[in-house]
């Protein structure tokens, strides 16, 4: 009995066999499990020494069976009614079972176990659910005993699906978070869509793995409560004829590649604004204005000094970060705390916007944390929790409305920056998207004049703008960050590699078959400029970099900076004076020493681009 790759149903009931039982350790055996042992086949699907658990149907009847591929006596808990047995190495016991026995996969790896993994996987077919835009959801019950800690925070109980990116060819494994110890009926969730990192299965294939990983203890899966069926995110494509108009022609900058002169956008949808104009593209109306280049500000209170030395630099343009404990989960959660310390960083703000006023320099506001933070890695990795709390939502709103009420119509404010890099990883009451919506709207009714800044998914990534979809508005900046490919940018970054199979990760370079080059990034933003020419707007790279210690970190600025410039990107580097890692004023090494600098590589391709 083999289960076949299957179309994403309702439930599996017409996959999973009606006498299974106790079920299924990868492929199940064939025919008898008697019949298996006598051709010398028992021991196919065992993969480590332990004791593994066993179902399968054979001639109609339903049988459970249990083999040790250990070299030592082993006890083994049969389900009811026959409970304990002792096998001998390489012992098996068969038992018939009733044809209403409850369906379950039972996975158990014993103390002592030389090999610690133990799966068991359904093959999917998800391609058709991902081409019509909605995702595909699993669930099951699961109880457990005795689970040790596992060896590293992604073991343990496993329940997650398993595929190849047809894009970048890497295998990737999302999992549910499930806990340790000994539990009953915990509900296991996991969620996929078209919308991830690197989520596109080549052929749409997908594994459902269920099983045990970097841990001891004992895991049973209820079978007839497993589901897994399409799943609607929210992210249905909306204002998909919008042409973004701005007070000024000429705004979005240099003609984007591709966007020959006189070309015809689609029409625009109801709603656009009276007295704006869609931004110059190409052709009649005049050459695109320079792009505005520079930097984020520190996350600590910016000094006039600060500003001084960017304004030497070139910088037109800079990113003030309201930000705090960055990497800290499930912060921001006395929204009273939260707001009397916002607006602390607002007073800092109101100095700088009227430094860089008397410079002539722009200030992009920026929320960088919000109120009740993000969630963990092993929950919903780093999603905002507003997304599901209407409390951190209905905050967030009103940090906005008393931004705007206070700055608004500030001439130097280069534009309102909703939410620093967005992340959501599975269906929520409130999208990325929406509570962006909902903030801007509530800005626009105070601050009708001063740009927005939407930013895409998966904290801000241009492979997001595939299915971001344009507000029904005028005069919205949308903004992306560049840190891609990361094994690169961030090599060294908390612990990440700096080397692949020893060999150093260069720009420009190769990486497991890919190249790394100029070529590569016009392909990451690729959906970026897409959207661009659909819609005809203004594109602004929030963030971009590369570790100081990454072999060729000035050749991957250079290269990011001449495509931005290309495209006609406003820009801003991350980040002047804050973490020793980015800091063009410090060399610093991947074992974190570090010392100011006065002139280094990265700096003078920084420095090049602002003067220009």
């Amino acid at each position: 009995m083999k289960f076949p790759v299957v179309p994403v149903v309702a439930t599996l009931a017409a996959v999973l066999p009606v006498h299974a039982a106790t079920l299924l350790f990868h492929a199940p055996l064939d025919g008898s499990p008697v019949a298996a042992v006598a051709a010398g086949r028992a021991e196919l699907p065992c993969s480590t020494d332990l004791v593994k658990v066993r179902g399968g149907e054979w001639g109609g009847t339903n049988y459970l069976y249990a083999v040790n591929t250990g070299d030592a006596p082993a006890e083994v808990v049969l389900p009811e009614p026959y409970g304990k047995v002792t096998l001998a190495p390489n012992g098996l016991v068969v038992k018939t079972q009733p044809a209403d026995a409850p369906r379950r996969l039972v996975v158990e790896i014993l103390p002592g176990a030389t090999n610690r993994v133990e799966h068991h996987a359904i093959p999917l077919d998800v391609g058709e659910i991902f081409a019509s835009g909605k995702g595909v959801r699993a669930s099951v019950r699961v109880s457990g005993e005795n689970v040790s800690e596992p060896d590293h925070p992604w073991n343990g109980v496993k329940f997650m699906f398993h595929y190849r990116d047809a894009s970048s060819g890497n295998d990737r494994w999302p999992g549910a978070a499930l806990p340790t110890g000994t539990f009953t009926n915990q509900l296991a969730e996991l969620s996929l869509s078209p919308y991830g990192l690197d989520s596109n299965p080549a052929d749409g294939r997908v594994e459902l793995i269920l099983g045990l990983e970097g841990c001891t203890g004992r895991a049973v899966f209820d079978l007839s409560t497993l589901r897994i069926e399409p799943e609607d995110w929210g992210f249905a494509p909306t204002n998909q004829n919008w042409i973004v108009h701005y007070p000024e022609a000429g705004g979005a900058g240099a003609t984007p590649a591709g966007m020959e002169a006189g070309a015809t956008p689609p029409a625009q949808e109801a709603g656009g604004s009276g007295g704006c104009k869609p931004p110059v593209v190409g052709g009649a109306g005049g050459a695109a204005p320079r792009p505005l280049r520079g930097t984020m500000l520190p996350g600590r209170a910016t000094r006039e000094e600060d500003i001084e030395t960017l304004h030497r630099w070139g910088a037109t343009l800079v990113r003030f970060q309201i930000t705090r404990n960055w990497w800290k989960v499930d912060d921001n959660q006395d929204l009273a705390e939260y707001a009397r310390w916002v607006d602390s960083r607002l007073d800092n703000l109101e100095q700088v916007l009227g430094w860089c006023a008397a410079r002539g320099m722009k200030v992009c506001i920026d929320l960088h944390a919000l109120p009740g933070g993000k969630s963990g890695f092993r929950e919903r990795p780093y999603e905002m929790h507003m997304f599901r709390d209407e409390r951190y939502l209905a905050a967030f709103v009103d940090t906005w409305r008393r931004i705007a009420t206070r700055f608004r119509g500030h001439p130097a404010i280069y534009g309102y920056d909703l939410v620093n890099e967005p992340n959501q990883r599975s269906p929520a009451p409130f999208s990325y998207w929406e509570v962006q919506r909902l903030a801007a709207e509530a800005v626009r009714e105070i601050d009708p004049d001063t740009p927005i800044i939407v930013e895409s998914n998966l904290a801000d990534r241009a492979c997001a703008f595939r299915y971001l979809s344009p507000l029904a508005m005028d005069n919205v900046i949308y903004q992306c960050h560049m840190y891609q490919p990361t094994e690169y940018t961030h090599q060294g970054v908390n612990g990440s590699p700096v080397q692949d199979a020893g060999n150093p990760l260069s720009w420009p370079g190769t990486y497991r078959g890919q190249v790394w080059d100029k070529e590569f990034i016009r392909r990451e933003l690729a959906p970026v400029l897409e959207f661009q020419r659909r819609h005809r707007c203004k594109i602004y790279v929030g963030e971009f970099s590369a570790a100081a210690w990454a072999p060729g970190a000035e050749n991957y600025l250079r290269d990011c900076i001449e495509l931005f410039e290309e495209y006609g990107w406003d820009w801003t580097y991350h980040a002047f004076r804050e973490a020793p890692v980015w800091d063009v004023e410090r060399e610093t090494s991947a074992d974190g020493a570090s010392a100011p600098s006065a002139d280094n590589p990265r700096k003078r391709v920084l420095l090049d681009a602002l003067a220009k």
